[in-house]
C-alpha cells in the first residue's frame, strides 16, 4: 500500500469525523410547495430557496441586518412558524439528557425584521409556536407557559411542576429513551386549545450519577468534592410516571384534565390535535406493551372515543402508537399485524378503509399523503439490505420513485411534486439530488465526488456482502478483507454487531469508519445480523421474546465459526466488539457454551435486563417478576464463571442510559471469580462516550487490545 493511501486512512480521520461525506445544511420546506428553508451552518442566515431554480433564492434572516438589541451572532436552529411570518432560533444551548435541552429562544418578525427574546431569563424547553404564529407554548421549571407574541403577554399555565415530583409537558427520561418523545406540547389548528402530558414522577426510584471535575468541559465546583447529577429513573419492574392528559383553552384560561379508560401503568405514548375542531387524538399503550388503543377525546366535553385497537401476542413496536399521521376524514397507522410493517388507512369512526401497503416488505418511514393526487409516499425494504422510496394511490397502484439496490430516503416539499432525494450504497458515498414529480432529476446537490474519488476505491478496504446459515436461519452479513489480502494467509478476525431487537448493521449503504481503518491493520472485520433484528419478517424479530441474548448468541457464535472455517481465517484469533447492546451481547455470547472467542470488547453494556429502564426491558422481556428464568438466563452477571476469552470492559462514568452500576457488578464479580480483564473508564462521559476528541483514543485502546490478544 502506497504512502499517500496510508496517510489517508488515519485512525484519527475515522473517529473524529474528518473522512465523513458531505452532507446538505438541514432543510425545512415552504408551504407552497415550490421552495425550501435552508440555513448555513450556525443559521446566521437562512434561506428561502426554489426546488426547480437555484437563482431563485431569497435571505429571510440576516443576523447582520436584524432590528433589535444585543442580537447574538449566530444560532444553534430554528424553527419557521407554519404560516412562516416567523421564526423560532435559539442558542446557549445546555443538554439535560442525551435528547432534551434547554436554551434561549428568540422569535424573528420576517416583516419586520425584528429579534425579540422569548422571555428575559432565557433557558426555556420545548418552545412550540401555534400554527398562526401569534402565541408561543414552552416549558420553565418544569411549569407549561404561553407568551402572546402580540401583546407580549405570558400566562402561566400550570403551577405544580417540581424537579423530580412533577414534569408538565416535557416528557420524562424513559418516555424520551424509549418512545422518542421530546415534546408533548399540542396547539389546535386554530391556536384556542393547547394540550399536552403530565408526568407525576414523584413514585419513580431516584438515581445518582457521581460527577467529577474532569478534564473535558471541566466543573471546578468538584475539584475537590465530586457532585452529583439526581434523577428519575424506572428500572424494570419498578413504579413508572403517572401520566394524564391535559388541555388548556387560551379564551378563557382554563386548564382541564381529560379522563381517558386507563389505569395508572399505562403509556400515553403520543398525543396530537386531528384536523376535526377541538378533538385530541390519545395513544395508550398498556405496560406490557401488547395492547394498544387509539382514542379521539373531544376536549369540549371530555367524552372519550376509541377509533383503534391492535394487541399482539409478543410486543407491539413503538412506532405504531407514536407515529400514527392525522388527515382530513381519516387517519394513517403503522402496524405488523399482517408479519410486515405495513401503512393502513381508517377513518375517524375506526372503520378501515384500506390497506395501504402490502408484501413481504417492511414500511420503514411514512413521508405522508398527497390529497391533489391521492398518493400515500414511503419508504421500504427491498430486500432486507436496500431501501426503496415508493407511493401507492388509492387504486393500490404502487409506483416505485428510486429503482434499483442501496438506501434511498427523500424529503417531500409541501405538495410532493419535488423531493430531496439522499441515495448511497456499499461502493457509493452520499449523493442528494433535487427531483420533480415522476422520477426526473431537477439538479444535483452534493454528490460528494471528490470524497468518492478519495475513499470509493480500490485501496480502500470495503464490504462484501455474504450470507450463512445458522439454526435454519439465512443470515445476512458483510466482511471487510485488507486491500492487500492474500487468500494464502491466515487472518485475525474482529466479530462487530449490535444485535438488538429490530436493529439493523448489515445495510447496503455507505459507511466508513473503524472497521475500515482496523482492516489496514492486518484483521478481518466482520458483522452478522442475527436473530431478533430487523428489515424481515416479524417472526424472525420476535423470536427473542422474553429470552434476550439466547438466539442472538447462537447466531453470533454461528457466524465466528462459519469465519472459522474459511481458509484464510485463524480460528483461534477471533474476537467480537459491540457497544451498547452490542456489549451486552459481547458479553453474552463469550459466556455461552460452544464460544471459543479469544477476547471480546464491551463498551456501556448492560449485564443485566434489571438495571435497565422499564419500557426496554419489559417490551421485549415483561417484568422480572413475570419472568425472572429470562433474567437470570439473559444477564452476563449471572455468567461470569463461564466467561471464555480475554474481556475489555469500557464505560463513561455518568452514563444516564446504562448506569454505571452495570459495569460495577460486573466487575465486582469477576474479581471474585479470579477472572483477569481489562477496563477503560472515561470520567464523565455518558452513553456516546464523545467529546474533546476522546473517541481517537478510545479505539486506540481498543486497537491495543485487540493487537495484544488476537496477534
Amino acid at each position: 500500500m502506497s504512502s499517500m493511501i496510508v496517510e489517508a486512512l488515519e485512525l484519527q480521520d475515522f473517529v473524529l469525523s474528518q473522512c465523513r461525506a458531505s452532507g446538505i445544511e438541514a432543510t425545512m420546506r415552504a408551504a407552497d410547495g415550490n421552495y425550501y428553508y435552508q440555513e448555513t451552518g450556525d443559521c446566521s442566515k437562512i434561506y428561502k430557496r426554489a426546488y426547480r431554480n437555484p437563482k431563485k433564492e431569497t435571505v429571510v434572516f440576516d443576523v447582520t441586518k436584524v432590528n433589535g438589541e444585543n442580537v447574538p451572532s449566530g444560532f444553534d436552529g430554528y424553527k419557521m412558524s407554519r404560516n412562516e411570518g416567523k421564526i423560532l432560533l435559539w442558542n446557549n444551548t445546555e443538554d439535560i439528557y442525551r435528547y432534551s435541552y434547554s436554551a434561549d429562544h428568540y422569535i424573528y418578525d420576517i416583516a419586520a425584521k425584528s429579534l425579540t427574546k422569548l422571555t428575559e431569563a432565557g433557558g426555556e424547553e420545548i418552545v412550540t409556536l401555534s400554527a398562526d404564529g401569534n402565541r408561543a407554548a414552552f416549558v420553565k421549571d418544569n411549569n407549561v407557559w404561553v407568551k402572546d407574541l402580540v401583546s407580549g403577554a405570558i400566562q402561566q399555565v400550570t403551577h405544580d411542576g417540581k424537579k423530580n415530583k412533577v414534569i408538565n409537558g416535557v416528557p420524562d427520561w424513559v418516555y424520551q429513551e424509549e418512545f422518542g418523545i421530546l415534546n408533548s406540547l399540542t396547539w389546535s389548528a386554530d391556536g384556542k386549545r393547547l394540550a399536552f402530558l403530565r408526568f407525576d414522577e414523584s413514585e419513580v426510584p431516584m438515581y445518582s450519577m457521581t460527577l467529577y471535575e474532569g478534564a473535558c468541559k471541566s466543573n471546578t465546583d468538584y475539584s475537590l468534592y465530586p457532585g452529583s447529577y439526581d434523577y428519575k429513573y424506572p428500572v424494570a419492574g419498578e413504579k413508572n410516571s403517572v401520566v394524564s392528559v391535559r388541555c388548556y383553552d387560551v379564551t378563557t384560561q382554563q386548564l382541564t384534565e381529560l379522563s381517558l379508560p386507563k389505569v395508572d401503568e399505562d403509556y400515553l405514548p403520543h398525543i396530537a390535535f386531528s384536523r376535526e375542531a377541538g378533538t385530541l387524538m390519545v395513544s395508550k399503550l398498556n405496560r406490557t406493551q401488547n395492547d394498544f388503543t387509539l382514542y379521539a377525546v373531544n376536549t369540549a366535553n371530555g367524552n372519550a372515543r376509541e377509533v383503534y385497537h391492535e394487541t399482539s401476542d409478543t410486543w407491539i413496536d413503538e412506532e405504531t402508537p407514536t407515529t400514527v399521521r392525522f388527515y382530513d376524514g381519516f387517519f394513517v397507522v403503522k402496524s405488523e399485524k399482517s408479519g410486515y410493517m405495513q401503512l393502513y388507512q381508517y377513518d375517524l369512526n375506526g372503520a378501515l378503509m384500506r390497506q395501504l401497503t402490502t408484501g413481504n416488505e417492511n414500511v420503514t418511514a411514512f413521508y405522508g399523503y398527497d390529497k391533489a393526487h391521492g398518493q400515500f409516499y414511503y419508504q421500504v425494504t427491498n430486500g432486507p439490505l436496500n431501501r426503496a422510496v415508493k407511493c401507492v394511490d388509492l387504486n393500490g397502484k404502487v409506483t416505485d420513485l428510486t429503482g434499483g439496490e442501496g438506501t434511498y430516503s427523500a424529503t417531500f416539499s409541501s405538495n410532493f411534486d419535488y423531493y430531496i432525494l439522499r441515495y448511497s450504497d456499499a461502493t457509493t458515498p452520499d449523493q442528494y439530488r433535487i427531483m420533480a414529480r415522476g422520477g426526473k432529476t431537477v439538479r444535483d446537490l452534493q454528490l460528494n465526488e471528490s470524497y468518492a474519488a478519495k475513499y470509493a476505491t480500490p485501496e480502500v478496504p470495503h464490504r462484501e456482502f455474504v450470507t450463512f446459515e445458522s439454526d435454519g436461519y439465512t443470515l445476512n452479513g458483510y466482511v471487510i478483507k485488507p486491500v492487500d489480502f492474500d487468500p494464502t494467509k491466515k487472518y485475525p478476525v474482529i466479530m462487530q454487531q449490535y444485535s438488538g431487537p429490530g436493529s439493523q448493521q448489515v445495510l447496503n449503504k455507505w459507511v466508513l469508519d473503524w472497521q475500515q481503518y482496523f482492516a489496514t491493520q492486518g484483521y478481518i472485520v466482520a458483522c452478522f445480523d442475527g436473530r431478533g433484528t430487523g428489515g424481515r419478517e416479524r417472526s424472525f424479530k420476535t423470536v427473542v421474546y422474553q429470552r434476550l441474548g439466547h438466539y442472538e448468541s447462537i447466531d453470533q457464535i454461528a457466524a465466528a465459526r462459519y469465519m472459522a472455517s474459511l481458509p484464510y481465517v485463524d480460528a483461534k484469533k477471533i474476537g467480537i466488539w459491540g457497544w451498547s447492546y452490542g456489549g451486552y451481547e459481547a458479553l453474552m455470547a463469550m459466556s455461552t457454551e460452544g464460544s471459543d472467542y479469544a477476547c471480546g470488547v464491551a463498551i456501556a453494556p448492560v449485564t443485566s435486563w434489571k438495571y435497565y429502564d422499564t419500557v426496554y426491558a419489559e417490551r421485549y422481556m415483561r417484568t422480572p417478576q413475570e419472568n425472572p428464568e429470562g433474567y437470570r438466563d439473559g444477564a452476563p452477571l449471572e455468567a461470569v464463571d463461564k466467561l471464555k476469552g480475554r474481556v475489555l470492559v469500557m464505560f463513561g462514568s455518568a452514563d444516564d442510559n446504562v448506569h454505571i452500576i452495570n459495569a460495577m457488578q460486573y466487575i465486582s464479580l469477576l474479581h471474585k471469580n479470579n477472572v483477569q480483564f481489562d477496563m477503560m473508564v472515561y470520567p464523565n462521559m455518558n452513553h456516546s462516550i464523545n467529546g474533546c476528541d476522546v473517541r481517537y483514543p478510545l479505539y486506540q485502546k481498543v486497537l491495543d487490545f485487540y493487537n495484544a490478544n488476537l496477534k
